[in-house]
């Protein structure tokens, strides 16, 4: 059974930071790629990072690109999400998922096989 799960989230302040994880069991997702997602209330879910499994390769996404950074401890099966200078509009769930198409750029959630349960973080003024 494939299991996806986040841990890390919180409360913290603007400008804070926090570390989210993803431990990922299963199945071997060494030709996935994975990605952290986010969905605040009243809108849609959106893309945050991906990195690939196989050699760390990382995309983000504007609104996040050089505050958060994506990284993946393959010995751990664990992807990690380090959130720095958080916005309140940060303030979200945040989703782990895994997509097999590993070379492909996927910023839609369409894209993306298994998906754990979300984390939520909270960022106050």
């Amino acid at each position: 059974q494939v299991q996806l799960v986040e841990s890390g989230g919180g409360w913290v302040q603007a400008g804070g930071s926090l570390r989210l994880s993803c431990a990922a069991s299963g199945r071997t997702f060494s030709n996935y790629a994975m990605g952290w997602f986010r969905q605040a209330p009243g809108k849609e879910r959106e893309f945050v990072a991906r990195t690939r499994w196989s050699d760390g390769t990382t995309y983000y996404a504007d609104l996040v690109k050089g505050r958060f950074i994506i990284s993946r401890d393959n010995a751990k099966n664990t992807v990690y999400l380090q959130l720095n200078s958080l916005k309140p509009e940060d303030t979200a769930v945040y989703y782990c998922a895994g997509d097999p198409k590993f070379w492909r750029v996927g910023v839609l959630p369409d894209q993306y096989d298994y998906w754990g349960q979300g984390t939520q973080v909270t960022v106050s003024s």
